[in-house]
């Protein structure tokens, strides 16, 4: 796994004027967010959350080891889109069948056969279910529909993964497979 912080939601943009923050949660129960406890960003400040309301938030920045609340909108406006991490040491244990998708990043893609087609680089989720890009030697990344039809076999032990592409994947020739 390239980094060992897991994205677990984002900042917002501000709500009303007492420096409240809209939070866009990842957990499963969006209020489970604050029960990581102390959240970090990109750059390693560390935030605590308090819901107010539902996807409402206050907001405190721990500094020198003490929790300073965000209490005007103008601060707040300056965190709209802090993308909130925790350790991954932090989430519970998956069974021996289950993974997080972040777990994905990295792995080998090969086809049913064995071929290799390449990597997984990134995974997409906005919302309506999860989609694989998948980087190739020489060629232009492809994106795959992570369903059952599509990646029958996930080994995150092996580091691999089986992707059958559908026919509407048009795979064009990597530069390498062009010149041959």
């Amino acid at each position: 796994m390239p980094d060992s912080r897991i994205q677990v939601g984002v900042i917002g943009r501000a709500h009303g004027v007492r420096g409240y923050v809209r939070v866009t949660s990842h957990t499963a129960d969006p209020a489970d967010l604050t029960e990581y406890g102390p959240l970090s960003d990109a750059a390693g400040h560390v935030f605590v959350l308090r819901w107010k309301s539902e996807g409402v938030a206050e907001v405190s920045r721990i500094t020198d080891g003490v929790p300073v609340k965000v209490t005007d909108r103008a601060v707040a406006e300056k965190l709209t889109n802090t993308k909130l991490f925790i350790e991954r040491s932090a989430l519970p244990p998956t069974d021996e069948d289950e993974f997080y998708l972040a777990d994905l990043i990295g792995l080998a893609v090969v086809d049913p056969q064995g071929v290799p087609l390449g990597s997984v680089s990134v995974v997409h989720d906005y919302g309506a279910g999860a989609s694989l890009e998948i980087m190739r030697p020489g060629g232009p990344p492809v994106l795959l529909p992570f369903t059952a039809a599509c990646v029958p076999t996930v080994d995150i032990a092996a580091a691999r993964l089986v992707a059958v592409l559908p026919y509407e994947v048009i795979v064009p020739p990597s530069a390498e497979e062009a010149a041959a």
